[in-house]
């Protein structure tokens, strides 16, 4: 009899602590969407997709157990133009919790206006902040061989946008990559394998502190 009383008191005390399926999905950290939404630069241009820096970004993620899931919309040759006309519909099919923007690079190869490419990236920052997606801004640079003028005011309109809209800016998103001829492809523009690695340090030291922040 006693055995029995005790018996029924464990199965109490377990069945008492058993939260409801409901429950435990509410103690799980939902998983949130990071939109990669650039050009070649991220798209992995001339190499294998899974060595890009995009794709050893979302292995961090994963290894580090942050609740995020990766989208990359990146083009090759997109331009701001062509960004800003595909950016509606990535925000309503993706729901991005964050943008992570890199367009720019083919306006300033291309000579196209600074001030063009500056209002197509402020219609798409203005775009995703009605989404709720936080931006953190991946910045460029032109060489100089383009006039000294033209890549001043280049260099200069990704940090003025930054300041507009108080945004988490990585100036040169390519430091220590470009123009290094060990860390690019023949073209001289695009990274190697060996340069993503850089990229991604680059990327972090915004975007870490963003994953990682509490709500």
């Amino acid at each position: 009899m006693r055995s029995r009383v005790l018996f029924v008191i464990i199965l109490f005390l377990l069945t008492s602590f058993v939260l409801p399926s409901s429950a435990l999905a509410e103690t799980r950290p939902q998983t949130k969407t990071i939109l990669v939404y650039g050009d070649s630069l991220s798209a992995a241009y001339g190499i294998p997709r899974e060595q890009g820096w995009v794709s050893l970004l979302e292995k961090r993620i994963g290894e580090q157990g942050l609740p995020y899931r990766i989208v990359n919309a990146s083009v090759s040759g997109e331009t701001t133009s062509g960004g800003l006309s595909r950016f509606p519909g990535n925000l309503q099919q993706h729901k991005p919790d964050l943008v992570i923007l890199e367009l720019g690079a083919n306006d300033g190869l291309r000579g196209l206006s600074v001030s063009d490419m500056q209002r197509n990236l402020s219609k798409m920052i203005e775009a995703a902040r009605e989404a709720k997606a936080e931006v953190l801004m991946l910045g460029m640079m032109m060489p100089p061989n383009y006039g000294h003028r033209y890549a001043q005011d280049f260099k200069a309109s990704f940090t003025q946008l930054a300041l507009k809209y108080k945004l988490p800016l990585v100036p040169f998103f390519l430091d220590g990559v470009a123009a290094n001829p060990e860390l690019v492809l023949e073209d001289g523009v695009h990274p190697t394998s060996a340069g993503q690695p850089r990229i991604l340090e680059n990327v972090w030291t915004e975007l870490g502190p963003l994953l990682t922040k509490k709500p």
